[in-house]
């Protein structure tokens, strides 16, 4: 399973961004995919999570902002994030679980000016 990360940037408060988690390999798996964010200086965070049975989980913090949802294609998951804050700077990972093991993708860096 290999997983491609994209979509981060620069942005002003309250600007949006949407990222991008692309799953190959194992398509045809159902799998959990999860956003983590880790900010300089500070510890790795859940933000966001996808499960098998479509149902979300969102960090407190980015409920009401962020927004999961699926592509098409069904191996393609996006976090829209919107009303973004400074404090959601951070390099955003994802994750999936298949089979009870984790597979990371590389992070993408997420800027956001005050």
């Amino acid at each position: 399973v290999q997983l491609q990360a994209s979509g981060g940037g620069l942005v002003q408060a309250g600007g949006s961004l949407r990222l991008s988690c692309a799953v190959s390999g194992r398509t045809d798996t159902i799998y959990t995919i999860e956003w983590f964010r880790q900010a300089p200086g500070r510890q790795r965070e859940l933000v966001a999570s996808l499960f098998t049975d479509e149902s979300t989980y969102y960090k407190d913090a980015v409920k009401g902002r962020f927004t999961l949802s699926r592509g098409n294609a069904k191996n393609t998951v996006y976090l829209q994030m919107n009303n973004l804050k400074p404090e959601d700077t951070a390099v955003y990972r994802c994750a999936a679980t298949v089979g009870g093991s984790v597979y990371w993708g590389q992070g993408t860096l997420v800027t956001v000016s005050s």
